[in-house]
């Protein structure tokens, strides 16, 4: 009894370090999202000097949102880019992982290597995307290598174009982030019991069939992980396109993400519409998560 009486004493400890995140989380988590869920259901902006609202009218901001048509062209949008940037991230992020995670290779000067892939995470959006903008203006450099090399006859506008504007924000979400899916891959890649490996290839197996039957699958749990916060990530993507393209997502609202259409709203203090938006990201974030688990995690159960 005494034993079990100190296990109690020094349990509550536990509870109690945990009482500031509680209250954190409380005050900046669940009160902000209780409160975005009761605006959404209230008609509430300024036009011009005037007050509207708040006046009660249930889920007509959500229809609103959903009729309009910009909520499903914005979400393409969102989407759309992630996919160009992630697709390329994770491939590069498994090439790279696996070279430095393999000890045969014995890659010289791996470690600054990492530290270079990885220092682009480090640097902040804005300063990406002032760059990029910079490099890839009329009259920027780019523009005037390929004329001076003869690849172009006159300077391509990029910022003109959808497909190059939405490429430009996929390769810079690719660059700022492949370093951080490489490092979570390889420390995945470096807990795999080495005897796996050398059982594989005293049975014959090539380099190819060691990674897709050994390696991605041991991988699957960190994989989904990767996925599922870069897809959460990628729909809150905000700050790239919002400076590269001054907040218009030209051309032709081509690049304008769901975040920047939220951001619109708010600005607009029309925070009726806003949180009827964010209480739709979040539900349409929830279900794709749920799609990319359930259709990469095991089925213990066969089906």
């Amino acid at each position: 009894m005494k034993k079990k009486s100190n296990v109690v004493r020094f349990n509550k400890w536990g509870y109690i370090f945990l009482i500031p995140f509680i209250v954190v989380y409380f005050i900046f988590q669940i009160i902000p999202l209780f409160s975005t869920l009761y605006n959404s259901f209230f008609e509430n902006y300024m036009s011009g000097l005037t007050q509207i609202g708040p006046n009660f009218v249930g889920l007509k901001n959500y229809g609103a949102l959903i009729s309009g048509g910009d909520f499903i062209v914005y979400l393409k949008n969102t989407l759309l880019m992630w996919i160009m940037g992630f697709v390329p991230q994770i491939l590069v992020s498994l090439l790279l992982g696996s070279w430095f995670a393999d000890g045969r290779l014995n890659v010289k000067g791996a470690p600054f290597f990492k530290t270079v892939i990885y220092m682009p995470n480090l640097i902040m959006a804005s300063a990406f995307s002032m760059l990029f903008f910079t490099l890839f203006a009329d009259s920027g450099p780019i523009n005037s290598i390929l004329v001076s090399i003869g690849a172009l006859a006159e300077p391509y506008s990029f910022m003109s174009h959808a497909g190059s504007v939405r490429a430009l924000v996929a390769s810079m979400n690719l660059i700022m982030w492949f370093g951080n899916t490489t490092i979570l891959l390889m420390a995945g890649m470096m807990s795999i019991d080495p005897a796996l490996f050398e059982a594989a290839q005293v049975d014959g197996a090539t380099s190819t069939q060691v990674f897709f039957r050994i390696t991605l699958p041991i991988l699957r749990p960190i994989l989904i992980y990767v996925m599922i916060t870069s897809l959460i990530g990628g729909l809150q993507m905000y700050d790239v396109p919002q400076i590269l393209t001054n907040g218009t997502g030209d051309p032709m609202r081509s690049s304008m993400t769901l975040i920047m259409f939220l951001n619109k709203h708010l600005a607009n203090k029309n925070y009726g519409m806003g949180g009827a938006l964010s209480v739709i990201l979040l539900i349409v974030t929830g279900v794709l998560s749920f799609i990319v688990f359930r259709f990469t995690g095991n089925n213990d159960d066969g089906r």
